[in-house]
């Protein structure tokens, strides 16, 4: 096999990879914003924030802190 196709196959999957991050990173976000909205005291933005610029401790501190125990 030629390198360049090899080059090409690796670019195609790296960017694949790259958009499956990305939409679950929004995923990730969009969760955050509409659960914070009913379960709990600190405004959405703000949680939905704090996942947009750490995303996995974001969720984390969110899971742990961030909701109201019904």
């Amino acid at each position: 096999m030629s390198p360049l196709l090899l080059q090409g196959a690796a670019a195609g999957i790296a960017l694949l990879i790259s958009l499956l991050f990305l939409v679950v990173h929004l995923a990730m976000i969009v969760w955050t914003y509409s659960d914070a909205e009913s379960r709990s005291d600190h405004p959405p933005v703000l949680w939905a924030l704090v996942v947009f610029f750490a995303p996995i401790l974001g969720l984390l501190l969110y899971l742990i802190i961030g909701r109201n125990s019904y």
